[in-house]
């Protein structure tokens, strides 16, 4: 699986656990390719610290999933904020950072993902709201504090 991510800023902690718990299931199902933007800039990567509670529970997470973080040259400025996440080795290569695109101040990341020369399977999974049982949801609705959930949005 290949997939791409953005983290916000300041995306709440409700996301990233949610975040958090779709990655452990998709590395644990698949092969595993994520790249994206997941701005933690207090994390370095070299040595798998960070200073704050929401970037060590992705170090954490990584860790405890069995995945690497291929990039190890800034992408931003000094920080790494640009991951690419893999849970094979065997997945990436002739990764290369550099350049831009347009006028993102985030530095270009080009790799090749590998795969298997056999036959390729592909799986395209489509909710059927038919069948769908939306008393779950309902409840979830009725239980969840709107106004704290969406802060100051509209």
């Amino acid at each position: 699986m290949v997939g791409v991510y953005y983290r916000p800023p300041d995306q709440r902690e409700l996301i990233n656990t949610a975040f958090f718990l779709q990655l452990q299931e998709a590395s644990h199902l698949q092969t595993l390719t994520l790249l994206g933007d997941f701005y933690h800039p207090d994390i370095c990567w070299k040595s798998s610290m960070a200073s704050c509670r929401q970037p060590r529970r992705l170090l954490e997470c990584t860790e405890d999933n069995f995945l690497s973080q291929v990039i190890d040259t800034p992408t931003r400025g000094d920080v790494i904020l640009d991951l690419l996440v893999i849970n094979a080795s065997e997945l990436t290569s002739d990764t290369m950072i550099g350049g831009s695109l347009g006028c993102s101040d985030h530095a270009l990341v080009e790799f090749a993902v590998l795969r298997n020369k056999g036959h390729v399977k592909s799986k395209v999974r489509t909710l059927n709201f038919t069948k769908a049982s939306v008393q779950l949801f309902k409840e979830l609705v009725n239980r969840t504090p709107w106004e704290t959930a969406l802060g100051d949005k509209e």
